[in-house]
């Protein structure tokens, strides 16, 4: 790591962002963040405690002053994206990210950065451990799992906290303050297919389609950028019809919640075919980088040479496979009617893999309106349905209903405008926030969510802005300081 990253203000803050990122923390193996943060909390003298599916609680008593203000809790998630760049080497299990600084924005090599949710866990580490900052009685909740299924959050009993105000610290732009999410569920295709003999006298090609922006799924959806699953399937789909190939496996995407970034597919053609192939595909990468110039001027096809294997798709398996694909709805359903610009529902087709007779193919289907989302994950279920696959409905979470009359909103509100002299955006999000889940357990505690400049998240392209974060500690020490008496 680039230690000048420990020397950004505010330092405390900065240097304990360094210190859990370099703690590996993917989704559903947190066992070493989950140790860090109790060790942390019981290193201080906090009354700290650790629920039975992983959550950690620090609770921390007010400042000199503060005692009778309304109790906040303040909440983040410890887990991570992981992932990387396909030429980045790097072992996620065993280090830790490298950060570097990049004029006003902090950066990694070739990786997640680890900001979403980072910045906000360090924000609460430095409050816990600060003797100076003023504060109301506090309980810093850490959900596991936010990443991949929110099953912290899912799994947190009611009655653990007694916080009449919640701060959920995971919103990516500085001028927003969230009070409405997106539920989600996942979407699941699995099945078998029959394999042929492929012909000995045919050839191997590697076909491999990177450079794609990527992104967050839920975030970045409205912005229009390329999904490799689909454009992987378009010049499969193309080639069948113009060239007979003979598909031998698909491999794209990675996590449900990134857009996809890069696919590749191994296929067999006949060798009087193989030039114009080659023409083809540069036609494809022409026509695909004229159409994405803007979101994604990165695309890049390349075709390589490949072992010729010994079984390919059937022709009927094929043509079904790609038909289904081809159909999946990908991106934004429909718009919210009632908050303009606000993404209500959409699809991300996250995750191909088909090999050996064996495919998964993986959606996440998000929506703030509960109903509509069972709606469109009921007709993916029915195009996948189409090509014989089984279908699991997975990490179901719900939304997070906007309350603008609430009286967090009203403070934030008003201190924004005080302090920066222009309105913050007061809005719902297209992401799966962990306010919806956690409002189910406390129907009684007011909710909002807050956060610096970060973009790129779930991406390897991910950045977290310097000047933007001081603005942001700023703005959540003085809320601190401004929440009112308990009744």
């Amino acid at each position: 790591m680039n230690n000048t990253v420990r020397e950004i203000e505010p330092k405390e803050l900065w240097n304990n962002f360094a210190d859990l990122n370099a703690i590996p923390r993917a989704s559903k193996k947190e066992e070493r963040v989950i140790e860090f943060i109790l060790n942390f909390g019981k290193n201080l003298g906090l009354e700290t405690l650790n629920d039975e599916v992983g959550n950690v609680i620090i609770k921390k008593p007010a400042t000199a002053g503060m005692e009778n203000r309304k109790v906040v809790a303040l909440q983040s998630h410890l887990d991570m994206v992981h992932q990387k760049n396909g030429d980045t080497e790097f072992d996620f299990n065993t280090q830790g990210i490298e950060m570097y600084v990049d004029g006003d924005w902090v950066k990694a090599n070739g990786t997640t950065l680890g900001a979403d949710n980072g910045i906000g866990v360090a924000s609460i580490m430095t409050i816990l451990a600060s003797k100076t900052i003023i504060h109301p009685p506090l309980e810093a909740l850490f959900t596991i799992d936010e990443e991949t299924g929110m099953t912290g959050a899912l799994g947190l009993k009611g009655g653990l906290l007694n916080a009449e105000i919640m701060l959920n610290l995971d919103t990516e732009v500085d001028n927003e303050l969230t009070i409405g999410c997106a539920g989600g569920v996942d979407v699941t295709a699995t099945g078998t297919y029959d394999l042929v003999d492929v012909n000995k006298m045919d050839i191997a090609k590697k076909i491999t389609l990177k450079g794609l922006t990527g992104g967050h799924s839920g975030m970045d959806i409205f912005k229009g950028r390329a999904n490799a699953n689909k454009l992987m399937n378009r010049i499969l789909w193309l080639a069948t019809n113009q060239f007979n190939i003979q598909i031998n496996s698909i491999d794209g995407g990675s996590l449900r919640n990134a857009i996809p970034r890069e696919s590749k597919a191994i296929i067999v053609i006949n060798n009087d075919y193989l030039n114009d192939f080659e023409t083809f595909i540069k036609e494809q990468q022409a026509i695909l980088k004229s159409e994405y110039y803007i979101t994604d001027p990165n695309l890049i096809i390349t075709i390589e040479d490949a072992i010729l294997p010994q079984k390919v798709f059937t022709k009927a398996f094929q043509l079904v496979c790609l038909k289904s694909i081809y159909s999946c709805l990908n991106v934004i359903y429909r718009m919210s009617s009632s908050i303009d610009g606000l993404v209500q529902t959409s699809n991300n087709l996250a995750r191909v893999l088909i090999n050996e007779g064996n495919y998964s193919i993986q959606c996440l289907t998000r929506s703030s309106v509960d109903s509509e989302k069972i709606d469109l994950a009921n007709s993916l279920q029915a195009c996948f349905e189409l090509m014989g696959a089984t279908i699991s409905f997975g990490g179901s979470y719900p939304g997070w209903a906007p309350n603008k009359e609430s009286s967090i909103v009203k403070l934030m509100s008003d201190l924004y405008l005080e302090r920066y002299n222009e309105n913050a955006l007061v809005s719902a999000c297209h992401a799966g926030l962990e306010c919806g889940i956690l409002g189910t357990y406390y129907p009684n505690i007011e909710m909002i969510s807050f956060g610096p400049n970060i973009k790129g998240a779930h991406s390897p392209d991910e950045k977290c802005q310097i000047s933007s974060v001081q603005k942001y500690w700023g703005f959540l020490l003085e809320t601190l300081v401004r929440i009112p008496l308990s009744n």
